[in-house]
């Protein structure tokens, strides 16, 4: 027989630290999401060059990779709230700094070039310190509930992330047209200082042991727990390759202002669309759990990520490119809760920020990389038909897995 727990739709938020927890994550993903929104479309509107918003994603994604194995051996050995709570406070500070930057007379006295090195300076730092709160963050998670309902804090973690990710863009819009870019930062600033308010409100303090293992070795670790454990790998493979491939969200200001034509009112809604979707696919799923057949539902629901995605890239009217945008959220929902489920359960207590920071490296880096690469591919093939290629490559590498892994069919993430 099941326990109350397992079959408790709302079991991982009855613990109080799960909750501050989730709030912080929610703040904090939306806080991020304007801050990127609005200075996006404000490079937009500098160059009407869409290498420009791609150019964000890589200063995110170079210093992001290159300290992200260092954040999970540190976030193995050291108290990660508090490097949680550091990360953050420099996060801070490149936020100030931005503000300070689009104050009226601020940049008069620099070159349009020396412009864009002070803007994407400020996201290069934003990058670095991720590659230390991201791995903290995701290996804390674990700690806060009970092992049995990992995958109910899977889901209820994802659909607070989206969440935030569908305030976060939707709020953006709105606020740049009307109290401005300087303004909303200001926003940013305080709310990333609530952020860290509620960092203090959580008591669990997970333990840590400090190794004398090298640090090489150390972060050699974590890259052979994910390559010899094959449901990890194809996991994490299957996510990077859609969101570096498939992913549409870095170009949308293109679509909203040189194809659909709706300004940044629009914008804001077609950033939040594949979250609206996500959100709502993901309330469902925290009573019908996707986790029983796993490898199936993750293997379509990328697959239809694909799909959406060459759909959306066709569509000229704006209301059906919300819709594909709604779908290609509602089938990243499954694969993200899929995923999730897997890293909590598979990797040792011991090796959970490791793993995190391996999964961040090649995951949540996708998506500046993909940002990046969105930005690349329309300036060299035409908009429209970089995210058709995305679209089609997206579901080659769902087929290409499938034939790779279908052993792993048989593998239950819950009983």
């Amino acid at each position: 027989m099941k326990s109350t727990r397992s079959t408790d739709a709302y079991a991982a938020l009855r613990y109080p630290d799960f909750r501050f927890f989730i709030a912080n994550s929610t703040l904090f993903t939306a806080t991020i999401l304007i801050q990127e929104v609005i200075v996006g479309y404000e490079l937009y509107r500098m160059t009407h060059d869409p290498l420009s918003l791609g150019l964000i994603g890589l200063a995110e994604v170079v210093p992001f990779i290159c300290t992200a194995l260092f954040g999970g051996h540190i976030a193995d050995q050291r108290n990660k709230i508090t490097i949680m709570r550091i990360s953050l406070s420099v996060i801070i500070l490149g936020s100030v700094i931005l503000y300070l930057a689009f104050q009226p007379g601020f940049m008069d006295d620099l070159t349009f070039r020396e412009q864009l090195v002070l803007i994407y300076s400020v996201f290069f730092l934003i990058g670095f310190s991720k590659g230390f709160y991201s791995p903290a963050s995701s290996s804390l998670k674990p700690f806060l509930v009970p092992r049995e309902i990992y995958h109910n804090s899977s889901t209820w973690s994802s659909s607070f992330w989206q969440a935030g990710a569908i305030l976060g863009p939707a709020i953006a819009g709105f606020m740049y047209a009307y109290i401005g870019l300087t303004n909303t930062l200001l926003v940013v600033i305080l709310s990333f200082g609530v952020c860290l308010v509620l960092l203090s409100f959580i008591k669990t303090i997970p333990a840590f042991v400090r190794t004398t293992t090298p640090l090489l070795e150390s972060l050699k670790e974590g890259f052979r727990f994910v390559f010899k454990t094959r449901i990890v790998l194809y996991a994490i493979s299957l996510d990077l390759f859609s969101v570096l491939f498939g992913g549409v969200v870095a170009i949308l200001p293109v679509f909203a202002e040189d194809i659909l034509r709706v300004g940044p009112e629009g914008l804001g809604v077609l950033r939040a669309a594949p979250s609206v979707g996500a959100l709502l696919t993901m309330f469902t799923m925290a009573y019908y759990p996707p986790t029983h057949n796993a490898w199936r539902n993750i293997l379509i629901a990328v697959a239809g990520f694909g799909v959406f995605t060459i759909l959306f890239a066709l569509s000229t009217n704006f209301w059906l490119s919300c819709l594909a945008l709604f779908m290609t959220g509602a089938c990243d929902s499954v694969s993200v809760i899929i995923r999730q489920t897997i890293l909590q359960l598979f990797p040792p207590d011991e090796m959970r920020g490791r793993v995190a920071s391996v999964n961040g490296m090649f995951v949540s880096s996708s998506n500046e990389l993909g940002a990046f690469e969105s930005g690349l591919a329309a300036k060299l093939m035409g908009t429209v038909p970089s995210v058709v290629l995305g679209g089609v490559f997206t579901i080659g590498v769902v087929s290409w897995i499938y034939y790779r892994s279908r052993d792993l069919f048989s593998i239950k993430l819950t009983s």
